[in-house]
């Protein structure tokens, strides 16, 4: 087994076309998830582009790829899986029945920890060594959008006919409902982006596109197009005006949902459920097997799934002080926030603190800017 590695730019055009292939047939391997398109090549380029000190490591048997490993690498040997913080799917992406060894990839990769949060199911290797795993929702469209909603009826009929009666009353009350399935007018992301940094400042949370990485990202992905994946707007208009979005990643089989929003002033028609599932019919028009929800505790993804996936967080290390010191600075910090999302008693209050937060910071900003006139 020869492990090289090589810098975004150094991989070659047959190299991601094998990287391509190995996920186009992986559902019929049994190893589904490694189709996410957070596990593309076209993804970890797009981070390369981005953030520094992104690697891939090829893993070849008799002189053919068998194995690709993307991962982010800092000066003192301290590895993360390719975007973590945002990337909702990671792991190695290889051939059926491929098996390695975590110490010796992460020793050739120059590696002493490799850290990961949203580890993809059967990764056993790397899954031994995981402190936590959290469900995934997803949405199953690969027998038709009617089958799927038949299913959703049978399973939550009072969600289902309450979403499909506010559509209906949306379009009454503020003219004709238009759904864009991959829409391609940057005004559009720009008003995404708007309404999310928004929703995040107004329920406390860290607004990820303050984070100008983050922002170059999903531009870049929004531009990236190729047969096997694609960067996917999506959006519903009511009477010419955008009422929700979403951004997400498109393979051949998997739509990775990632940044949904809508305008809060239309919040009473529930216009980000009607948006996923007019996502879900047009993702089963084209092929799609299911939309991947993401890990976290989320009401509108308990409504909307079929079943759940099962991601790992947790970190593999070698004997090495960099791993040790890396995590014990990290693991106290997971811990408490998986303890706090586990419980109801705490994340419920927490919860509250965090849009009281969201709150006085919105209402200093107003102040602030009546202040600047």
């Amino acid at each position: 087994m020869d492990i090289r590695v090589y810098r975004p730019g150094q991989l070659t055009a047959a190299d991601r076309a094998a990287w391509t292939a190995l996920q186009s047939k992986a559902h019929l391997n049994g190893s589904a998830e490694l189709a996410n398109p957070f596990l593309s090549p076209e993804f970890t380029l797009a981070v390369g582009r981005c953030r520094r000190g992104v690697r891939i490591a090829v893993v070849r048997e008799n002189g053919e790829p068998a194995a690709f490993f993307p991962f982010q690498r800092t000066t003192t040997g301290v590895g993360r899986a390719i975007g973590l913080g945002v990337s909702d799917c990671q792991g190695l992406v290889h051939r059926p029945g491929f098996t390695w060894d975590a110490r010796q990839l992460l020793r050739a990769c120059g590696l002493a920890v490799w850290e990961f949060d949203h580890l993809a199911e059967g990764q056993t290797t790397f899954e031994a060594e995981a402190s936590g795993r959290f469900p995934s929702p997803v949405m199953d469209v690969d027998q038709g959008y009617e089958v799927y909603l038949g299913r959703l009826r049978a399973q939550s009929p009072k969600f289902t006919r309450t979403t499909l009666a506010k559509e209906r009353k949306l379009g009454r009350d503020h003219g004709e409902l238009r759904y864009v399935h991959d829409e391609r007018d940057p005004a559009a992301l720009r008003t995404l982006m708007e309404w999310k940094s928004a929703q995040y400042r107004r329920t406390g949370r860290s607004d990820r596109f303050a984070h100008p990485w983050i922002t170059r990202l999903v531009h870049q992905l929004f531009h990236t197009r190729s047969e096997p994946f694609a960067g996917i707007l999506s959006v519903l208009y009511a009477d010419g005006q955008p009422v929700a979005a979403h951004f997400g990643l498109r393979s051949e089989r998997v739509l990775a949902c990632w940044f949904p929003a809508y305008d809060p002033a239309f919040s009473k028609y529930s216009p980000g459920l009607v948006l996923h599932l007019r996502m879900a019919e047009a993702a089963a028009a084209d092929g799609i097997a299911y939309l991947d929800l993401g890990r976290g505790q989320k009401e509108y993804k308990d409504s909307l799934k079929t079943r759940e996936l099962t991601v790992s967080e947790g970190w593999v290390t070698r004997r090495h002080p960099v791993a040790f010191g890396h995590r014990a600075r990290r693991a106290p910090v997971r811990a408490l926030r998986n303890a706090v999302l586990a419980r109801p008693e705490l994340l419920e209050p927490a919860d509250k603190i965090l849009k009281r937060m969201g709150k006085i910071r919105a209402s200093g900003q107003v102040t602030s800017k009546t202040t600047k006139m």
